[in-house]
């Protein structure tokens, strides 16, 4: 019983964070305070009361549409703060009372911000990326000490490195921005947390995801312009937890080569 408790506990509290986290990339993607103004309708700038700043409730209890000028309010935002709230839910659920249970929600944190910004802003926010490199860090100290975490960042300048080279050919090649840099910097983060073993397949894993997307896109509008972010954190969060089976899968593919 105690544990689904917190269970649902971290479900609202991720409701919450999720909508923070529509709030602070939406913001911050345009350049925004965080602070000020207070939350407030886009259309015709009501400001939102505390009623309707509740999760998912206030959409619902609002029709979808703002309380003053009736205008229809994205899906995105209660979808966005259902799953952040599931993520949250799910991260303690899977690890329990841990230490991975907290880099879990970090991740997680991370993941939905990067597909919010980079869906909707073509931007990878540095803010983010560095509130979880600091807090993730953190947690490494704790977990596995000092002298491991400076082997992990080690890791993440590799990976760092290898995304700036595939940068690099990509942009000669093609004449064009082929990666950009917040899908490098990004790649930094996830060189400390997976290691460069599991990076290199997070970005083969990315690439492949993206495909199918970037296929209707280029047919559709003839644009060979996608936010791959949300592609390459997809791949993140699905190897960060099942890190273990593409861990023994590569090295038998490979035989530890790698």
């Amino acid at each position: 019983m105690e544990q689904w408790m917190i269970s649902i506990y971290l479900f609202i509290v991720g409701l919450f964070f999720g909508s923070f986290f529509n709030c602070l990339c939406d913001r911050l993607s345009n350049n925004q305070s965080i602070i000020h103004p207070g939350s407030h309708c886009d259309n015709c700038k009501h400001e939102l009361t505390w009623y309707e700043l509740i999760p998912v409730f206030s959409y619902l209890f609002q029709g979808g549409k703002c309380s003053k000028c009736k205008i229809k309010l994205s899906f995105w935002y209660p979808l966005t703060e259902i799953i952040t709230g599931l993520l949250f839910m799910g991260s303690f659920l899977i690890y329990g009372f841990s230490i991975d249970t907290i880099i879990s929600i970090i991740i997680s944190s991370v993941f939905i911000c990067v597909i919010i910004s980079d869906a909707k802003y073509m931007i990878i926010l540095d803010e983010v990326l560095i509130v979880g490199i600091v807090f993730t860090t953190i947690c490494f100290v704790i977990k596995y000490g000092m002298i491991a975490v400076a082997y992990k960042y080690l890791h993440g300048l590799l990976l760092f490195s290898l995304m700036l080279l595939i940068k690099v050919f990509g942009d000669v090649t093609f004449k064009q921005e082929s990666l950009g840099w917040g899908d490098i910097k990004l790649s930094f983060f996830v060189g400390i947390v997976l290691g460069v073993k599991l990076g290199v397949l997070y970005i083969f894993m990315g690439a492949f995801l993206a495909l199918p997307y970037a296929l209707y896109v280029s047919f559709k509008n003839k644009s060979n312009i996608l936010p791959f972010g949300p592609f390459l954190i997809s791949a993140f969060y699905i190897i960060f937890h099942f890190s273990d089976f593409f861990y023994d899968l590569i090295t038998k593919l490979y035989g530890g080569i790698l």
